[in-house]
């Protein structure tokens, strides 16, 4: 196995769960179960992945509680995700699920019968915040997805780093996008961390930034001084961080940080002149 595939695989169950991806009977075969979904696939990792992309060789279980034509459904969607995020040299996994994820909700949008919605006056009726549910996260879970540029995976000592960047123009709209994302995503609700940071300016010369530590006390504050360094406005950032079990110092801030900027690149917020750390982690 090589040492991309090794990180992969430990990234893709460090965030999906245990279990998500693993080793089948056949050397470089390996079973995925995409999260939520009712089938598992048998993948094959050639020796010199990622310089070629994994093969898909079909479902491995339709799963106890799918429907009928859902395993051939997720293998032709998934099959779709791989061939449009594969990049040569670059793990690819993660965005693959993402993109999986992506395509089956909006197919299922485009499934839903008109005649089963809610008739408006009982829609209206039943329009209540559910228990144990915040007004601001059922209003969060209500706007359009987020138009959210990913980060690369960092993966040091088996804790796995993302970020999320965003443009916005006002810090309503800043936590309406945080507080999405914390209700619509499970894995990224239960991280370890989701540092958040953003700088906005407003009518009349106005500006606002604004930064949360969820718990990793100073990562907030180093990651706005970064966004005032690289002269960043109307964005904002989410690193999210899965601690795999190892402490990392001091080292923790340079990795949130970095990952950070990998988003920032992406965005085309900020030209790429340095060596970037894939998910490998390797410089």
């Amino acid at each position: 196995m090589s040492e991309e595939l090794r990180d992969e695989v430990e990234a893709i169950n460090s965030i999906y769960g245990d279990g998500c991806l693993v080793p089948s009977n056949d050397e470089n075969i390996y079973i995925l179960k995409p999260p939520s979904e009712s089938a598992s696939l048998r993948i094959e990792f050639p020796p010199t992945y990622p310089a070629v992309p994994p093969v898909v060789l079909g479902t491995n279980s339709t799963g106890e509680h799918g429907k009928r034509g859902d395993a051939a459904r997720e293998l032709s969607f998934f099959c779709e995700a791989l061939s449009s995020v594969y990049e040569p040299g670059a793990v690819c996994l993660f965005d693959t699920i993402e993109e999986l994820t992506r395509l089956l909700e909006s197919s299922a949008t485009e499934d839903t019968d008109p005649h089963d919605a809610v008739p408006e006056e009982e829609e209206e009726a039943t329009d209540v915040v559910p228990r144990n549910r915040s007004a601001a996260e059922a209003h969060a879970s209500n706007i359009p997805e987020p138009p959210w540029v990913l980060s690369d995976l960092f993966i040091e000592l088996k804790s796995t780093f993302v970020a999320r960047c965003a443009p916005v123009s006002s810090t309503e709209e800043a936590e309406a996008f945080v507080q999405h994302l914390l209700s619509t995503d499970k894995k990224v609700r239960t991280a370890t961390h989701n540092i958040t940071a953003w700088r906005i300016k407003g009518p009349n010369n106005t500006t606002f930034q604004d930064c949360d530590d969820d718990g990793e006390t100073a990562a907030g504050g180093r990651l706005l001084h970064l966004m005032q360094l690289m002269d960043l406005w109307n964005v904002m950032v989410i690193v999210t961080r899965w601690y795999g079990g190892h402490k990392l110092g001091p080292r923790r801030f340079a990795l949130i940080n970095q990952t950070a900027r990998d988003a920032f690149v992406k965005a085309g917020l900020v030209s790429e002149n340095t060596n970037k750390k894939k998910a490998s982690g390797k410089t």
